[in-house]
C-alpha cells in the first residue's frame, strides 16, 4: 500500500478506537506508519481524512447487510423482507458498537465540522437510495429521486432511532421481530385489517 491507503487504514482504526474528536493527526501517523506531511498532501486535512475514513467504514459495514450476500431472500417490498433486512442491520449493532457510536458522535459534531457535515450529508443521500434498493430489491440507479426523498428518508429515520436505542439501552432496544410487529400494527391501524 502507498501512504494514501496506509493513512486511510490507520485513520479507520483510530476512529474505531478513539472516535472522531479524540483522534489526533499524530495518532493517525503512528497507526499508519506514515508522516504528518502526508495527511495534508493526500487529504488536505486531518478532518478530511477522518471523514473519508468514516465513509469507508460505512461502506465496509453496509456489506454486512447488503442483499443476497447477507441471506436476504424474501420478496422485495414484503413485510418478511422488512424483517430480514432489519435483522441484518441490527446484527451489526449487537457487536462492539464502535461504528454506531462513532456515527452518533459525528452527527453531534456536525455544527463544529461544517465541511465534514456537508460531505456526509451528500453521502446520506446516497445511503437513502441504497436503503430503498435493499428493501425494495431494485438497483440503486433505478430508485427515483422522489422515492429516495420519501421512502429512503423513512428508512433512514428508522435507522437513526434504532442506532440511538441500541447505543443507549441495548437490553431494551427492539429486534427485527419487534420492528416488524410494530409495522404490522401501524398497517392494521391504517387499513383496518
Amino acid at each position: 500500500m502507498g501512504h494514501r491507503e496506509d493513512l486511510l487504514e490507520g485513520a479507520k482504526r483510530c476512529l474505531l478506537a478513539k472516535g472522531f474528536a479524540r483522534t489526533t493527526a499524530r495518532d493517525i501517523v503512528k497507526e499508519s506508519g506514515t508522516n504528518l506531511a502526508s495527511i495534508g498532501y493526500h487529504y488536505g486535512s486531518k478532518d478530511a481524512l477522518l471523514a473519508e475514513a468514516y465513509l469507508a467504514l460505512v461502506g465496509d459495514l453496509s456489506e454486512a447487510f447488503d442483499g443476497d450476500a447477507a441471506g436476504i431472500v424474501a420478496s422485495p417490498g414484503s413485510i418478511e423482507r422488512f424483517r430480514e433486512v432489519w435483522s441484518n442491520i441490527i446484527g451489526t449493532m449487537r457487536g462492539p458498537g464502535s461504528m454506531w457510536r462513532l456515527s452518533v458522535e459525528i452527527v453531534a459534531m456536525g455544527d463544529q465540522l461544517p465541511a465534514v457535515r456537508d460531505h456526509l450529508a451528500q453521502q446520506q443521500r446516497d445511503a437513502e437510495r441504497a436503503l430503498v434498493s435493499l428493501f425494495m430489491g431494485v438497483p440503486e440507479e433505478d430508485v427515483p429521486d422522489g422515492t429516495r426523498d420519501t421512502l429512503g428518508r423513512f428508512y433512514t429515520t428508522l435507522m437513526t432511532g434504532l442506532i440511538t436505542q441500541w447505543i443507549f439501552d441495548p437490553e431494551n432496544a427492539p429486534d427485527a421481530d419487534a420492528l416488524t410487529e410494530g409495522l404490522r400494527q401501524v398497517m392494521e391501524g391504517i387499513t383496518g385489517k
